[in-house]
């Protein structure tokens, strides 16, 4: 894992990056437009700082780049390898998603439901799916995650989610003083 400070830097040299980028090509920008904007902007800064390493990463860069709205800004700040990144990671999570079904049914048949079953073990079994299956739906890219991917890539998210963070109120107490000591 590489220093987060250097994480930190190198997100927001993109995230403003991008953010001027965007607000070139709209000047007049609502307020929901300028929200998409600070989203999609920070979540493709966010991508790119991981330098495609991480499916999460790819399946944000994937999503971004198929909006039409948001290709130009995708592609300004990934460079030349953003489609290429986004068909790989298409087909990827196709190829997997089979295998994966395939491997569930194969369990299905596998189970044995017997009547001596621990019900105890069988509610703690169905809460572990229910966590999992929610887990997947947060992290971009997590359906098409086995467990132990999920875990991996779940900790790498959340800690790149954390550098956004504190780099975002940084910014965001940076601007209030510059508001309120003009000089």
């Amino acid at each position: 894992m590489r220093n987060i400070k250097s994480i930190k830097q190198e997100f927001l040299k993109k995230w403003i990056w991008g953010l001027r980028k965007y607000s070139s090509q709209k000047k007049n920008m609502s307020l929901l437009e300028r929200k998409k904007a600070i989203k999609l902007s920070a979540d493709l800064a966010m991508a790119s700082t991981r330098n495609k390493t991480t499916r999460w990463s790819r399946a944000l860069i994937a999503n971004a780049a198929r909006d039409d709205n948001s290709k130009v800004l995708t592609a300004h700040v990934l460079g030349s390898s953003s489609e290429r990144v986004r068909k790989s990671f298409t087909n990827y999570s196709h190829s997997t998603r089979i295998r994966s079904c395939r491997n569930i049914l194969r369990r299905n048949r596998a189970v044995n439901r017997t009547k001596d079953r621990v019900v105890a073990s069988f509610i703690a079994k169905r809460l572990v799916q229910k966590r999992t299956r929610r887990l997947k739906s947060l992290l971009p890219g997590g359906e098409f995650m086995d467990d132990v991917s999920l875990v991996e890539e779940t900790l790498d998210y959340i800690e790149s989610l954390r550098a956004q963070v504190e780099v975002m109120k940084c910014f965001v107490t940076a601007s209030e003083l510059m508001i309120l000591n003009p000089s």
